[in-house]
């Protein structure tokens, strides 16, 4: 039992007995030591660090940090990090990493800071030994040559991945002292003062109370030394943006991405006066908008307008993914191309996630750098080739932009803010605006369709001002109606349901839908309106009136299958249903509102944009086939758009016109009676339609026919009044007024 209880008391004291504890600092101290030596011992500067023992001891010492905040927690600093601090050992790995001996070290030295300021959790960026050194850090990166992009980009991220944890840090990288925020924030409050002065500034009032800096500004955080050493900030090529800019030009795809993930990361703080910083106090605006101008340069003036419109879109982070690029379009210049709407894509995404302050202030560095600078002249000028290409590349701009700051900057450049009725001759109160109306009724067709195109895409935008702009504000006051603001819907159909002018009009007959297959009986059964008209007698008025319009012997869908009215009213749903998502939101009237102003009928003008259109719809019978379809197509989207004073200008035509006022209804009116005069001069007229209709359906094979411009016109038209009634048909139980 003596033995055993020996043996057991030994054991007992073997498992009680630990190891002296291991000093971390001086284990620290030691490592450091280690790499320090290497530089006095060792001659051979053609060796690479990786075959040195430096990689490992720096790995020793961040795990060290590591360890030791765990243990010593957030609020307290250990003794290691308090050695890094103030043996300046940061500063030292700069000037190791400077200098690249060994071969490679400037790697390790951007490996070390990027693991630092990830794994170190409590805030350090602020602490002026190590502010400093990123600061001189961050000036090594991206020079000409650098065989170290991967680990520059690596680092850049995780700065910028700080600064969005602690958005005021950004102050201490930029090197942006206290003085130079204070300059701009007395220079913004005099302005305020200066503008408000009149208003709100009693006249024995001090001007030094005007100009006293924002409370934001004095509650700014200051943990630390405060950066007010350096003065002048570092030259523009080497700051953080300006590094960050030449990354994401870097043909390492995987070095592009992190900085692209940067500029987002970097751009999306939401701490007011650090995107002030970055709005008014850095180059970031600026050279994101002269990067899309590079690009633009390089785009050449001879690309197919169709090639240009053909592009497909997608997503900037596309270019990036393996194999991302394999189904893109294929011409001349359709690299370049999806070089800067690629680029394009990203500040559009940018500006959507950014704050307001900063998507306003690129925005508004596009608007002038690449719009009025780089496009305009070019929209402008004299060659047909330039206005084409000009024109195809701001469509698909517009098609592409999503973001509402630089949505407004392109509805501004393109139309303006006049918000007045247009004047007939007024052609210099907006010049682009003019000239790009006017280019929808062009010599060329080609550039009249594209001109179009362009006014299309922009209708299709979720901006209130691009509708109001073009139409809306001309028909404010309904000066094109001799009708008194008192008149009552239903009282005006049945006084010219009793007139004998209707009654006598060739155009319309006895019948509502003469040799149609459409009949009235296909109408869905709707409830009363408020005008107590049934259901029924209103579809009748408001479709039968485009139905009717075509004369029968100038008629040919009737005579083909699947070339019905009932197929345009499943299209016009869907696109009623799209617009009102549209303009949702937008306060709109129910009803067309009779303005009080002192505008009489006869100073009555629709506006520029209507004009062209009425013109354009005016020589339907004799412009090419595609030109046609183009702008049956606009008018089509504007007739459909849920506004009372679009829906009775439009599509309603019964309304007594002023005198020398048009609508579309009497456009049209004007258009049958041209079409009554010139298929009499048509041979089997019926037969050649059916024939031409069957070739543009894909029916039959492409032969000569005689009259084709004309005949394609009148099934453009007759196919334009189908839709016209699909679109009167489903606006009804809304358009009720």
């Amino acid at each position: 039992m003596d033995m055993f209880s020996k043996l057991t008391s030994l054991f007992q004291q073997a498992l009680e007995t630990r190891e002296p504890s291991v000093n971390l600092l001086d284990s620290f101290v030691d490592h450091w030591k280690g790499i320090t030596n290497y530089y006095i011992v060792t001659n051979d500067e053609t060796q690479p660090v990786k075959q040195t023992d430096i990689p490992w001891r720096l790995k020793q010492m961040l795990d060290i940090l590591v360890y030791e905040e765990g243990e010593q927690g957030l609020e307290e600093t250990g003794p290691c990090m308090e050695y890094l601090l103030q043996h300046k050992l940061l500063e030292t790995l700069c000037t190791l990493g400077k200098a690249q001996y060994p071969p490679g070290m400037n790697q390790q030295v951007l490996i070390f800071f990027s693991k630092l300021l990830t794994q170190i959790q409590k805030p350090v960026l602020h602490l002026i030994n190590i502010y400093r050194p990123v600061q001189k850090l961050i000036r090594l990166c991206g020079l000409p040559g650098s065989q170290a992009e991967k680990e520059e980009a690596q680092f850049l991220l995780v700065v910028c991945s700080r600064i969005k944890q602690d958005p005021y840090i950004l102050n201490y990288i930029l090197e942006i002292t206290q003085d130079m925020l204070s300059k701009r924030s007395n220079s913004t409050s005099e302005e305020k003062s200066d503008a408000s002065n009149e208003e709100t500034v009693p006249s024995d009032q001090s001007p030094s109370s005007a100009s006293t800096p924002s409370q934001s500004e004095s509650t700014t955080p200051s943990p630390g030394p405060t950066p007010s050493s350096p003065s002048i900030p570092p030259p523009d090529n080497t700051g953080l943006i300006h590094v960050l800019m030449h990354l994401s030009g870097s043909q390492k795809s995987r070095v592009a991405l992190k900085a692209y993930e940067s500029l987002l990361l970097l751009t999306s703080v939401q701490r007011e006066e650090t995107l002030k910083v970055l709005a008014e106090m850095t180059p970031l605006c600026p050279l994101l908008a002269g990067r899309l101008c590079e690009l633009y340069s390089l785009i050449p003036s001879s690309l197919d307008p169709g090639d240009i419109l053909s592009l497909p879109h997608t997503h900037w982070s596309t270019q990036f993914s393996q194999g991302g690029t394999e189904d893109t379009a294929s011409f001349p210049g359709s690299d370049v191309m999806e070089r800067f709407f690629s680029w394009l894509d990203y500040l559009d995404h940018l500006m959507k996630e950014a704050p307001k302050i900063l998507a306003v202030k690129l925005a508004s560095e596009i608007h002038q750098q690449l719009l009025v600078n780089k496009l305009q002249p070019q929209l402008l000028q004299m060659s047909e080739a330039g206005v084409l290409v000009g024109t195809a590349l701001l469509c698909c701009v517009v098609r592409r932009v999503q973001s509402a700051a630089l949505l407004d900057e392109l509805v501004s450049y393109i139309l303006g803010h006049e918000t007045e009725g247009e004047l007939r001759l007024d052609t210099e109160t907006h010049v682009l605006r003019y000239h790009l109306i006017e280019h929808c009724d062009h010599i060329s067709d080609e550039i009249s369709i594209i001109s179009m195109r362009l006014f299309e895409e922009l209708l299709q935008k979720p901006q209130r001002d691009i509708l109001s702009n073009l139409v809306l504000r001309n028909l404010e006051g309904r000066c094109y109606t001799t009708h008194t603001p008192g008149d009552d819907r239903h009282h005006q159909y049945e006084a010219l349901e009793d007139s004998e002018e209707l009654e006598e009009d060739p155009f319309f007959t006895d019948s509502l839908y003469p040799d149609s297959d459409f009949c009235p009986d296909q109408l869905p059964q709707r409830t009363p309106s408020l005008s107590g008209e049934p259901p029924h007698n209103q579809a009748a008025d408001s479709v039968n009136s485009f139905l009717c319009l075509v004369p029968q012997e100038a008629k040919s869908s009737h005579l083909l299958q699947g070339a019905g009215y009932n197929t345009y009213v499943h299209d016009a749903h869907k696109l009623l249903r799209d617009c009102t998502a549209l303009s949702q939101g937008w306060d709109w009237p129910e009803t067309p509102i009779q303005s009080d102003s002192s505008a009489v009928s006869s100073d009555f003008f629709e506006g520029h944009f209507l004009k062209v259109l009425f013109d354009r719809i005016g020589r339907i019978l004799e412009q090419p086939y595609e030109l046609n379809l183009q702008v049956t197509s606009v008018l089509s989207r504007l007739s459909v758009f849920p506004h009372p004073l679009l829906h009775e200008y439009l599509l309603d035509p019964y309304i007594s016109l002023a005198p020398e006022a048009r609508s579309l209804f009497s456009v049209l009116i004007r258009v049958i009676g041209e079409l009554m005069q010139r298929i009499q001069l048509v041979p089997n007229v019926t037969e050649k339609l059916v024939q031409v209709r069957g070739q543009l359906m894909g029916l039959e094979a492409e032969t000569g026919v005689d009259h084709v411009t004309l005949l394609k016109g009148v099934i453009v038209l007759e196919e334009f009044c189908k839709e016209l009634a699909a679109i009167a048909f489903v606006k009804l139980p809304s358009a009720s007024y």
